[in-house]
């Protein structure tokens, strides 16, 4: 049991104090998210010290993300309805706050950014499903007038559209008919699309950008290779040249100047982040800023002219350090913590651990462990990762630090499917839901056992969407191995998800979802995915059980949730359903945040003897 003292819920699970910090294009303006009445907006104050004030505010779900248009005269973000997932556009002029615009003002329509070119400034390039609810056609949006003009049709195979530095759309990555991938190219804004290479589904064939020139793509592929690398795709002949790749990685991107365009260096996440730099200037300002904290820097944000640079920290036990560094005089002033309340020394240790699969795979997991506790014969949760097309990774996790200050060790395990690690660990994934993919997470539970960290006999199991899933899948495929479980956003029955799915996923699938799981329209297909599926069976469920649904969840829908309750309380079984009318796949909102987890903490205090927060 940990000997920290007991952290009330708002420390991990209200808003920050601070975070997302950005600088305005011409480097005088400092822009971060900070709770307005309790509510995330977008607040500015001058580099050089002076008044605060706050220039958006939304009353009710709080602005996440954003960024300054490239003539700064806007601040962008794009918004939701109760977690619906069809996002707008927004813009404020931070000279006029609280003016926002709504820029695609269309009910039932999803925006997203597609690029905000620097040779472009008064627009941006956003796509939109307003012609067909299933594809995403390109506009150039003018920030000044709202004015919509389409630069690109989707012709009904694009999933992924890529604009060269001069702001025209010329170049897109689409599925094939058997749920491969194909990159096209055309000339001009206004030229045809031809295919100038083909990839197979387990290949990737990821466009990242144009080269400075416009003449070859910055390209992710495994061809060739097991791990996916940086490479230069010729426009002419579709031929690859490496440019970079790691031994031990997936690349995770490349590091692209935005001024000049150059290849700076590419980024890999192994147990920890990784960047191999290319350019001596970066290399030499990278090694100066790894030197400001111990956790895993990244660029949140720079001016036009890329003399500063906004560098926030993700560490395991200090979340959110955020810096100004002062590239040209080397200086750096810490901005703020995102949560200054946080003690590090009362937080957890993350530490990467390889599990080894019952048929060899390496697992490449975190244990966490309550801080002064011996580490030994601890009440285990196993926190499943969503996706499943995700990873876990090193850093600050809210959750996991909750459940170490409750008393938990926690262990993360990036199963089979999970990205990063190489195609062939990704597709070991394929046809395996309830199989192999949760085979893995019950070898990290004998792992932890037999390590002597984990109790057996209190053990259990949390997890949202995926993650989800997986607790149901753990409650009725293997009911004896965990003492209780929690459900967040997960899915019931993989048929009623499948045919559920958003319109504008309905393009993707036949690369994910049909490859992986199956199409519920194919009758082998869809037996094989119902004897997968928890909620046939629920007369297994003996464990208990906590379930908890956003009713707008797009992607998980409230059927999935109210489904496995229904049938639990027709035979009796009690159950305890948290559903909120105003949130969607995920809790946004902090009251919503606080409740979920007050009710995890009482549950699994109870059922696997955690510390839990005094009543009253």
């Amino acid at each position: 049991m940990s000997t920290a003292p007991l952290l009330p819920l708002e420390h991990f699970f209200d808003n920050p104090e601070r975070a997302g910090a950005r600088l305005s294009p011409d480097g005088r303006t400092i822009s971060y998210l900070a709770p307005r009445d309790g509510v995330l907006n977008v607040w500015v104050r001058p580099r050089t010290g002076g008044p605060e004030t706050p220039v958006t505010n939304d009353r009710d779900r709080g602005v996440r993300s954003y960024f300054w248009s490239r003539d700064g005269r806007y601040i962008l973000f794009v918004q939701d309805t109760g977690g619906d997932e069809n996002y707008h556009v927004y813009a404020v002029d931070p000279g006029h706050p609280d003016r926002v615009r709504d820029l695609t003002p269309f009910q039932g329509v999803r925006a997203g950014i597609v690029a905000a070119p620097r040779a472009t400034p008064r627009q941006v390039l956003v796509s939109l499903n307003r012609r067909n609810p299933s594809l995403f056609d390109v506009y150039a949006l003018n920030l000044a007038s709202g004015r919509l003009v389409l630069v690109a049709e989707n012709p009904g195979n694009v999933i992924g559209w890529t604009a060269d530095r001069q702001g025209m759309i010329r170049a897109a990555r689409a599925q094939t008919p058997g749920g491969d991938f194909a990159v096209l190219v055309r000339e001009d804004a206004n030229g045809p699309f031809r295919q100038i290479a083909e990839y197979a589904n387990e290949d990737g064939g990821y466009v990242v950008g144009f080269t400075p020139t416009g003449s070859a793509l910055w390209v992710g592929s495994a061809r060739g290779a097991d791990l996916m690398r940086l490479v230069e795709l010729d426009l002419e002949t579709g031929t690859e040249r490496v440019i970079d790749a790691d031994a031990a990685a997936d690349l995770s991107g490349p590091i692209v100047s935005d001024r000049t365009g150059e290849l700076l260096g590419a980024a890999y996440l192994r147990d920890r982040l990784v960047v191999h730099a290319f350019d001596p200037r970066f290399a030499a300002d990278w090694e100066a800023v790894r030197a400001l904290h111990h956790g895993d820097p990244g660029i949140g944000g720079e001016d036009a002219e890329e003399q500063a640079w906004i560098v926030s920290f993700d560490d395991d036990r200090d979340p959110g350090a955020t810096f100004l560094f002062d590239r040209t005089s080397g200086a750096a002033d810490l901005l703020y913590r995102s949560r200054p309340w946080l003690d590090p020394d009362t937080l957890a240790p993350m530490t990467p651990v390889p599990i080894v699969s019952r048929d060899g795979l390496v697992l490449h997991s975190y244990l966490t462990l309550p801080v002064g506790s011996s580490g030994t014969g601890l009440p285990l949760v196993v926190f499943v990762h969503g996706g499943p097309w995700a990873r876990d990774a090193w850093g600050y996790d809210p959750t996991v630090q909750f459940l170490a200050n409750r008393g938990y060790a926690v262990l993360q395990v990036n199963y089979r499917g999970s990205t990063g690690f190489g195609k062939h660990f990704m597709h070991a994934a394929e046809r395996e839901f309830a199989g192999k993919m949760h085979d893995d997470l019950i070898d990290g539970v004998d792992w932890a056992v037999a390590q002597g960290v984990a109790d057996p006999d209190r053990v259990g199991i949390y997890g949202g969407s995926y993650g989800g899933y997986a607790a149901l899948v753990g409650v009725t495929f293997t009911p004896d191995v965990f003492a209780a479980a929690v459900s967040y956003v997960g899915p019931s029955s993989l048929v009623t998800l499948t045919r559920s799915f958003p319109a504008y996923w309905r393009p993707l699938l036949a690369s994910t979802w049909f490859r992986y799981v199956g199409d519920p329209d194919h009758p082998d297909d869809l037996a094989d995915m119902e004897r997968r599926s928890p909620l046939g069976r629920v007369d297994r469920i003996t464990t208990p059980l906590l379930v908890i649904q956003g009713a707008n969840d797009p992607r998980v829908t409230k059927q999935e949730s109210d489904q496995i309750v229904a049938a639990l309380r027709a035979r009796g079984v009690p159950v305890d359903y948290i559903c909120k009318e105003d949130e969607g796949h995920g809790f946004i909102k902090p009251e919503n945040r606080m409740e979920a987890f007050a009710a995890i903490e009482r549950f699994f205090a109870v059922h696997l003897g955690g510390r839990a927060t005094p009543a009253g």
